[in-house]
């Protein structure tokens, strides 16, 4: 079981050793399955030498070396040619670790730190079914081998930190997130400062990654079991979000607001309050996006009972921030989606309090108002100005051409132009 088979150059050569090779190690998973007290001392050091020799290599060549976006549904994966023997390396090494006559004391002298390391570099297998294969194996070591925990921990944090500000390439984020994700489920409270150190230099700048969309659950998920163990992180998570929210990519802000919905489903309402102001100036930039994908998962917030009623109780912060942008767009969104979507946001805040929301509807079409006034001031001092050095001028033959010339500053039309001149004309007509 430890010579080692050519499956790339030459994959028809030694078939039958190949198979004879394949029929030992099918033979030994099952008879380590059904048979108990045969895991004696010895066969430690030869089954952890076996995984090695067969598992611990050089993996090829990345077939995605920019670290490009994995598309399930165009992108193929790259399969190891070897994998019949492989998967059948790493059942029988399963299960011998999970087996009832397994001694981590014993075991802890042949899988050490170095071994570990070997393992976490397998993780950059580009073979799905290798890397759910070291995930399980992974978790089980975590689990029996108490001594390795803290560095397993700092091995899955160097990887994050070369994939964040290195390489921006590794296939195993979102394997590694998962066991993570039960790691921090069985975090002691309160939470060591280490840990976290973790949630703010680590998971969190893995949001700004633009491979984000292959491992943004497991990182959503892992974000929001930090925030269930400890409700005092809910700030400096939320804030780092916004930091790190997108300006151009909308699939992205769209995992965003997933995730942020996440969070608030679980955010305690004395924490809501110290982020909600800069929280909902993001949303109501949301609620504007022209991609209406955006736009629709923001509002989608308003079908969700329990953010309904953490706006409820703060709705005299939070209805002057959104109301602009809900008022302006449920006249001018492109997407008929989008309207009946704010005519329900707006309907809900009217019910929560008729008062405040007729007094943001004025306050809205007074500075709206205002502003009209300060731009046709703006235009008329122009237009003043215009007609003092011009209009009286002897040389009338391109009155014509300096109307359309100036009329396009305004991005008028000169027609329209001219009757905004006509008031002033009559002005200096009757002054001269």
């Amino acid at each position: 079981c430890c010579v080692l088979f050519d499956f790339v150059s030459d994959p028809l050569s030694d078939l039958k050793w190949k198979e004879v090779k394949r029929a030992a190690l099918s033979e030994m998973v099952e008879y380590i399955t059904h048979n108990r007290n045969v895991i004696t001392e010895p066969i430690y050091p030869e089954v952890v030498h076996m995984f090695a020799v067969n598992m611990f290599r050089t993996l090829p060549p990345s077939s995605n070396p920019t670290g490009a976006e994995f598309d399930p549904e165009e992108d193929e994966p790259t399969l190891e040619a070897a994998w019949p023997h492989l998967q059948l390396v790493y059942e029988f090494f399963l299960r011998f670790l999970e087996s009832p006559d397994f001694q981590p004391n014993i075991a802890k002298k042949y899988i050490d730190q170095k071994f570990v390391l070997q393992l976490l570099e397998l993780f950059d297998s580009e073979d799905p079914r290798e890397r759910d294969f070291l995930k399980t194996t992974l978790h089980r070591i975590y689990g029996k081998f108490l001594g390795l925990r803290a560095y397993i921990r700092k091995q899955i944090n160097n990887i994050f930190y070369r994939f964040i500000y290195e390489t921006e390439h590794h296939n195993g984020i979102a394997e590694l997130l998962e066991i993570l994700g039960s790691i921090i489920n069985g975090f002691a409270l309160p939470l060591k400062e280490e840990h976290k150190i973790f949630l703010l230099k680590v998971l969190l700048p893995l949001h700004k990654v633009k491979s984000l969309s292959v491992y943004h659950p497991q990182l959503a998920y892992c974000v929001v079991q930090f925030l269930e163990k400890d409700s005092t992180l809910t700030e400096p998570v939320v804030m780092a979000l916004l930091k790190y929210w997108p300006k151009t990519h909308s699939p992205k802000e769209v995992m965003f607001l997933n995730e942020l919905e996440e969070i608030l489903d679980v955010i305690e309402p004395s924490e809501f309050v110290k982020v909600m102001e800069p929280l909902f100036r993001q949303l109501a930039k949301c609620v504007s996006s022209p991609h209406f994908q955006v736009a629709e998962r923001a509002l989608y917030y308003w079908n969700n009972e329990y953010i309904m009623s953490l706006i409820s109780d703060n709705a005299a912060k939070i209805l002057p921030i959104m109301f602009p942008s809900l008022y302006r767009n449920s006249k001018t969104h492109w997407n008929k989606t989008i309207h009946g979507l704010i005519y329900n946001a707006l309907k809900l805040f009217m019910e929560m309090n008729q008062k405040l929301f007729d007094d943001c509807t004025q306050q809205f079409k007074a500075e709206k108002l205002k502003t009209l006034c300060v731009v046709f001031d703006l235009i008329l001092q122009r237009v003043t100005s215009f007609l003092k050095i011009n209009f009286f001028q002897r040389d009338t033959a391109d009155r014509g051409g300096q109307y359309k010339r100036f009329a396009k500053q305004f991005s008028l039309h000169p027609v329209y132009f001219s009757m905004l001149c006509l008031p002033s004309v009559i002005f200096f007509h009757d002054v001269t």
